[in-house]
């Protein structure tokens, strides 16, 4: 199998997936689709792919088709060595000579930014399929990598009745890495200054070259690290979350994508929320939720207790820190302002950006810990249990389900409250033995349920005495 390039940090998984997909052990033809959303380091994977293949590697632009046919044949002539650039007058006559050149010189073949083609040549995902097809039945060793990060589109290429639906042998998508390696790759050993900074710029690794390679040097500099970075007007990710959404060919009303994004930041979560927060009917924002799904900026999550009930979560956390944070102080921070509005946001910081983040870090420790309660999770998420003796909800901020099993009660392997700023004790683990015995009522099976408290600061002696209760500090989190 190919060596992973000394360069890339990580992406294991990722690249003995693209490593196997690069091999060419049969003369089957082979199309492979990977996506992920800008800056995850998708162009680097596949340049170096090519590099260590020997392989052809084109990425469009924004252009004509006239213009894209030119650019695609001037880079495939100069691949092939042809003494005279090619010239193609249409995608069929194009599509036809990759794939001949393929199947001659057995090479892979990789064309990145694949959006801005199908956006010029609408037509172009039936070609690769009748020219998939050709290849079938003649046997010719054909490897075809398409690459893209508008997510909306890329996401239909192989879904429903598309075209190259059932084609493809390899479907990839790059993810932010999660906060643990996002701690190694930026080189934070703090780990409470790990979460902080984790809450602003995610696990995405172009952010790191964009600061330039600034990094917080302790607690002490975390202030002035925001400052100096994703507040500076003269960094590029101070526009960034803007760009996120300016780059999504579906988002025509950016104004009402923003809005929407705004409402689920300050914590309007569920979808009549949302829409009394943008004045608008719930039903005239159906649209721009699934668009923001399928972009991968928000997402859906059923209540873990009443799965009619749904939520909504950024998933992109500089989104959250925009929206929250800097949009609101546009002009301010445009102007050299961000000491001002930064001092002015801490409250707003710690509630509606740090905590909720934090929340969803526990959620994702326990998939990185698969075994820490006992059995291999079936479900995370969050839910709200009523109490009807008291006329009260609890929120539970981390569920944990065993695989559902049919004929059986739904096993829960434990309930969890999370505090980012409070040290936790026996008033926390009451209110979720009072959701235990609530669950156990409505018929769940919580006989071997484990209690857990997550905290960013402590938590007290009184804890300690538990024996059916958890506490998951940074240390825990961290690994």
């Amino acid at each position: 199998m190919l060596p992973k390039p000394g360069e890339v940090f990580a992406r294991d998984f990722e690249w003995q997936r693209l490593a196997r997909f690069a091999e060419r052990s049969s003369m089957r033809p082979k199309l492979g689709v990977v996506s992920g959303r800008r800056r995850q380091g998708k162009t680097f994977l596949m340049v170096s792919l090519a590099q260590q293949t020997g392989g052809f590697y084109f990425s469009a632009t924004e252009a004509t088709e006239t213009e894209s046919l030119h650019l695609f044949a001037s880079a495939l002539a100069e691949h092939v060595g042809a003494s005279a650039p090619f010239s193609f007058p249409s995608w069929d006559v194009a599509i036809q000579q990759l794939f001949a050149t393929s199947a001659e010189r057995r090479e892979l073949m990789v064309i990145d930014e694949f959006p801005y083609l199908g956006k010029a040549a609408p037509a172009l995902p039936s070609i690769i399929q009748r020219e998939i097809d050709r290849a079938v039945s003649r046997n010719s060793p054909v490897s075809l990598l398409l690459c893209g990060s508008a997510m909306s589109v890329m996401g239909r290429l192989l879904a429903g009745n598309a075209p190259l639906r059932g084609r493809a042998v390899l479907e990839l998508v790059l993810r932010p890495f999660d906060f643990r390696l996002a701690a190694r790759y930026w080189g934070i050993t703090d780990r409470r200054l790990a979460v902080q900074a984790h809450a602003i710029v995610g696990g995405t690794p172009a952010y790191l070259p964009f600061v330039e390679d600034d990094v917080p040097k302790g607690p002490d500099d975390f202030d002035d690290w925001v400052r100096r970075t994703v507040l500076d007007p003269g960094t590029p990710l101070f526009r960034e979350a803007r760009y996120l959404l300016g780059e999504e060919a579906e988002m025509r009303d950016s104004a009402m994508y923003h809005s929407v994004l705004a409402a689920v930041a300050a914590g309007n979560r569920t979808r009549g929320a949302i829409s009394s927060y943008v004045g608008r009917k719930a039903t005239d924002i159906g649209h721009h939720l699934n668009v923001l799904e399928d972009c991968c900026l928000l997402r859906r999550e059923p209540d873990a207790f009443r799965p009619s009930r749904s939520i909504y979560r950024i998933c992109e956390p500089l989104v959250t820190f925009y929206e929250v944070i800097m949009r609101p102080r546009w002009g301010f921070l445009e102007s050299g302002r961000a000491e001002n509005v930064w001092a002015d946001s801490g409250a707003r910081f710690r509630d509606q950006v740090l905590g909720p983040h934090f929340e969803e870090m526990c959620r994702q420790f326990v998939m990185l810990e698969p075994d820490y309660f006992g059995g291999l999770p079936g479900e995370v998420g969050s839910g709200i249990v009523t109490d009807p003796v008291r006329r009260e909800q609890i929120e539970v901020d981390v569920v944990v389900f065993a695989p559902a099993m049919p004929g059986e009660q739904r096993r829960v392997l434990s309930l969890g409250e999370v505090k980012w700023g409070k040290a936790m004790g026996s008033g926390h683990v009451a209110r979720l033995r009072r959701a235990r015995d609530l669950l156990d009522a409505k018929g769940y099976d919580v006989r071997d349920t484990v209690l857990t408290c997550y905290s960013g600061v402590g938590f007290d002696a009184s804890l300690s005495g538990e024996r059916d209760v958890r506490a998951v500090g940074l240390d825990e989190l961290y690994g």
